[in-house]
């Protein structure tokens, strides 16, 4: 059985120190024309812990993939996110 690669993505912060994310999802909602994203930070995603995920809103810049994350603002979009999480996260329990 072959091992999952897990996407990983470099985020800077506000100060400009860039920190490694593993990309839980993303989504498309095609009745805004959005894109989402839901990631963790990469030392934590491998614990059994409770885990920080964070998500953005993102568009695709150009043919190189790069992205430019926007944050998530309205309650409109927190619940479409959290419903995506928490459907993510029975899906996994399920299994």
């Amino acid at each position: 059985m072959a091992l999952e690669e897990k996407e990983r993505i470099v985020i800077p912060d506000e100060n400009g120190e860039e920190h490694l994310f593993e990309v839980l999802f993303n989504f498309d909602v095609d009745e805004t024309g959005h894109s989402y994203i839901a990631v963790v930070p990469a030392e934590q995603a491998e614990s059994d812990d409770e885990v920080e995920v964070f998500a953005f809103r993102y568009e695709e810049q150009g043919d190189d993939k790069d992205l430019t994350l926007f944050q998530i603002e309205t309650e409109e979009e927190w619940e479409m996110v959290e419903e995506m999480l928490n459907t993510l996260t029975d899906e996994e329990d399920g299994n």
